[in-house]
């Protein structure tokens, strides 16, 4: 799709401002506008903005996962956490758990008490997305704005506002006094002006007419770039860097063995998202499936004497929950497959390895092994 009208170049992502989140800076490697965190040059433009010393800005943080282990080896000992769910969605999330029981101090920002935030000293109540302002960027680079068509009531508060409230209370009220999702974006703009992913030409008001304008936008009369990489790449040379990738799974076809002799793959359904602390809550959606299943083939369940839509039990090295057959010939007679919006014992995560990709530091949860059993032993007569 690269160099093609409309197709942007970025990132698949499972939420909708996946790709507005990484270009505002919200990674432990990057600053906004796709700028590195280690670049001296970077550094300096963005301590400029911000009105602060280039050595006080952090360095090259850790991955979501490496940072739960800093917890669990008591190198982190208070947390703030917003919109997360962390100990349903992680791999090993037993392991997870035990983590986050050990903080002195976690806050967590969220609308609804998720199983991570039972875990919490404080838990602060957030606006939803009916309530909030703001600007969402597509697969494509296109920024749109969406209103707020709700009111905030009782003691709800947007994300933003929390944080310029916290601030405040740390002495840094001159850093973070803003009154308004829009003098925020105006920042974000100055901030990620020079960058790959240029916002300094796009504002509410171009936004409200336009309906939607593509990075990078350079300035007030950039119409935006509809057409990504059309003449060069972003390398010195102008050229494409070819990288070839090889297709090693974190457990490889080898370490499937006679103990845990089947794939176990996760993944989502349609009438639940991410770990379903707002789906699961919801009759209509809980109605369509109201409990975890794992999606089997017919040859394999015969196999090892599993009935369709019975209680099945599912083993890793890991750990193991109980959750529901269903037959499928859709799926390969070696994999099963499990979503992973449930919690508890239906918890798939509990069966995933915590083994990170080496280079993007992303857990397996596509490759684990595991070994299935009918969850009620059957009386032989």
């Amino acid at each position: 799709k690269i160099g093609k009208p409309r197709c942007g170049y970025g990132a698949i992502t499972g939420q909708g401002n996946g790709q507005g989140a990484r270009e505002h800076g919200q990674k432990a490697d990057q600053l906004p506008g796709y700028r590195s965190i280690e670049n001296h040059e970077h550094r300096m433009y963005i301590a400029d903005v911000w009105n602060i010393e280039e050595k006080d800005l952090p360095r090259k943080g850790v991955s979501a996962y490496e940072m739960i282990e800093k917890i669990h080896d008591g190198e982190i000992k208070g947390l703030f956490l917003m919109c997360s769910n962390p100990t349903v969605s992680n791999p090993n999330a037993n392991f997870v758990k035990k983590a986050f029981e050990k903080l002195e101090f976690l806050v967590v920002a969220d609308m609804f008490e998720s199983e991570t935030a039972k875990l919490a000293n404080l838990i602060l109540p957030a606006s939803s997305y009916l309530e909030d302002e703001g600007t969402m960027t597509n697969v494509e680079g296109r920024v749109t704005l969406r209103e707020a068509s709700f009111p905030c009531r009782g003691e709800i508060k947007h994300d933003w506002e929390i944080l310029c409230e916290i601030a405040k209370v740390l002495g840094k009220e001159e850093y973070f006094s803003f009154s308004s999702a829009e003098e925020i974006f105006n920042e974000l703009r100055m901030a990620s002006k020079g960058g790959i992913a240029d916002y300094s030409g796009i504002t509410y008001e171009r936004l409200r007419e336009e309906k939607g304008i593509l990075w990078p936008c350079r300035s007030l009369t950039d119409k935006g770039t509809e057409r990504l990489f059309e003449t060069r790449f972003a390398h010195s040379d102008g050229k494409a860097m070819m990288v070839p990738v090889s297709n090693q799974a974190i457990v490889p076809k080898a370490k499937i063995t006679e103990k845990y002799p089947l794939y176990l793959t996760t993944g989502r359904v349609m009438s639940h998202y991410l770990t379903g602390v707002q789906t699961r809550k919801s009759a209509s959606l809980s109605a369509r499936n109201f409990e975890s299943f794992m999606e089997i083939h017919p040859s394999t369940a015969k196999k090892y004497e599993i009935s369709n839509q019975e209680l099945v039990q599912i083993e890793s090295s890991y750990g193991r929950i109980v959750v529901r057959s269903k037959f499928s010939e859709g799926i390969r007679p070696d994999t099963v497959f499990v979503p992973f919006h449930w919690a508890d014992s239906q918890n798939v995560n509990n069966l995933v390895s915590e083994k990170l990709d080496p280079a993007c530091k992303m857990p397996g949860f596509k490759v684990s092994a595991v070994k299935i059993s009918p969850s009620v032993k059957r009386s032989s007569y």
